[in-house]
């Protein structure tokens, strides 16, 4: 059992290292996600697990212990609104730019992907989109997915999902056009597979060299951050947005409390914001 003690070293260690806070009652969650890699590390206890995560030079270590406590939830489409939003609206606007010669790229920026269902859905929502629009294509449209975590990037670049993933939360026209089956898996057609980008990325670090961005997915992770960590990304993903970019948080997020730099819009039953 995890001690109070070992729970604060391990929680804060987490905090400095990707910015996932922990509160006071997740020591469960310590315990649960850290106690078969502490004894394949050969530690008796969290505290060595802590001591030899401080030592390891390399940060293999660091980096188990970060994704063992990150949460990967995630899904098709997840909460529709953002990708009505972008299919009634955004692309509307965009598309208009592209047709005037007024603009070459929309570039989409899509935080903590995890195994690419948030990205592979917006890339899909273009498609579906440009399909009665000759003059724009899929070339279009880049899109770039990061996480934290190097094994469920490496899955999202797979693009293969098992019959439980496809069933959270896709349609089946979806599945139909854009997916080929083979035995028990679906692979993702290169269509669509070609239009991401992955990339590993802890947001605690500088995102600049990403580019400007017309459009943000910062969705279902800012509950995991402290105040002033959701104070400090907003304001550098308003830095990295063009001016009048887009940003979409989850459906359970606000930015009310955290800054001021950007204008809240509503389309249908979703809120979507511009950066001011």
């Amino acid at each position: 059992m995890i001690s109070q003690d070992e729970f604060r070293l391990i929680r804060d260690y987490v905090e400095a290292h990707c910015g996932i806070h922990l509160s006071d009652d997740k020591a469960y969650l310590i315990e649960t996600r850290l106690t078969t890699m502490m004894f394949e590390q050969g530690c008796k206890t969290f505290g060595e697990l802590y001591d030899k995560a401080v030592s390891d030079k390399t940060h293999v270590l660091r980096d188990k212990i970060i994704e063992a406590i990150t949460t990967n939830e995630t899904f098709w489409f997840r909460d529709l609104h953002p990708f009505g939003i972008l299919n009634e609206v955004l692309f509307q606007q965009y598309a208009a730019e592209i047709q005037a010669g007024k603009r070459s790229k929309i570039r989409i920026w899509c935080c903590a992907c995890s195994t690419g269902q948030e990205p592979y859905s917006i890339a899909m929502t273009f498609l579906e989109f440009i399909r009665h629009r000759p003059a724009v294509t899929p070339g279009h449209l880049e899109i770039l997915a990061t996480d934290i975590s190097s094994t469920v990037l490496f899955l999202g670049k797979l693009g293969r999902y098992d019959t439980l993933s496809m069933s959270r939360g896709l349609p089946e026209k979806y599945r139909d056009r854009y997916f080929d089956k083979n035995d028990r898996v679906w692979s993702i057609r290169d269509e669509v597979k070609k239009m991401v980008t992955f990339q590993k990325l802890n947001l605690q670090e500088s995102f600049n060299h990403l580019g400007s961005q017309d459009i943000v997915f910062c969705r279902n992770i800012l509950i995991y951050f402290s105040l002033e960590f959701k104070q400090d990304l907003l304001k550098r993903i308003a830095r990295l947005l063009r001016p009048g970019g887009f940003l979409f948080l989850g459906a359970s997020e606000s930015i009310i409390m955290y800054t001021q730099e950007y204008e809240m819009y509503r389309h249908a039953m979703g809120l979507y914001y511009q950066v001011r």
